[in-house]
């Protein structure tokens, strides 16, 4: 039987998939070699080996982490829309909010998600993109609940596609040190839907 991995085994794995994600960004997936990312988390290449078989191994456990990490923001925007007995649309605004404060923190990693699912293997790919599909179908039933009358079967997927507009390509422009913080942007967000889609 397998031993378990240790705590501190996956801790180190987090890190590496922290760096490796700055490579893939900064470098560009094709360009960072496994040898760029050991030497950026400060190990041997046999050393990443120990936790990694491979760049697309690393580049999938990236993505598979951070995928079901946006579901479970969904899913917990739920329960706490639920358990603060949140409308509809305070709750949709909760869900933007909570991905842009998610997209701050790991903007490497949404970089990845966005431009890199495409090297990953047949089934590991079409696993990602299921939940990237499964992330869109949750954003227009929030949408669809918070704007009854004006989300129909005709335009949903183009409002909804709007919003990930808007939100999911932060990365490019939005600065720490600029004007305008994530917070003040999802508000800015939440005020452009009320004002185009209230009744």
């Amino acid at each position: 039987m397998a031993r378990p991995k240790s705590a501190t085994h996956e801790l180190q794995r987090e890190a590496i998939l922290d760096v490796a994600a700055q490579c893939f960004a900064q470098r560009s997936y094709m360009a960072a070699s496994m040898n760029d990312i050991a030497a950026a988390c400060g190990t041997s290449k046999a050393r990443l080996y120990h936790y990694y078989t491979s760049k697309e191994a690393i580049l999938f456990d990236l993505l598979d982490r951070y995928t079901q990490h946006l579901l479970a923001i969904i899913g917990q925007t739920e329960a706490s829309a639920q358990r603060k007995n949140l409308d509809d649309r305070a709750a949709l605004h909760e869900l933007i909010r909570n991905f842009l404060d998610q997209y701050e923190s790991s903007a490497t990693r949404h970089v990845a998600l966005l431009g890199d699912t495409k090297f990953l293997g047949d089934v590991q790919r079409e696993l990602i993109l299921d939940r990237q599909r499964d992330v869109v179908s949750a954003m227009t039933r929030f949408l669809k609940r918070a704007y009854p009358q004006r989300i129909t079967a005709t335009n949903q997927t183009a409002v909804t596609m709007m919003l990930f507009g808007m939100i999911n390509w932060t990365f490019t422009w939005m600065r720490p040190d600029g004007p305008m913080s994530y917070r003040a942007f999802s508000q800015e967000v939440v005020s452009m839907l009320e004002r185009g889609l209230a009744s």
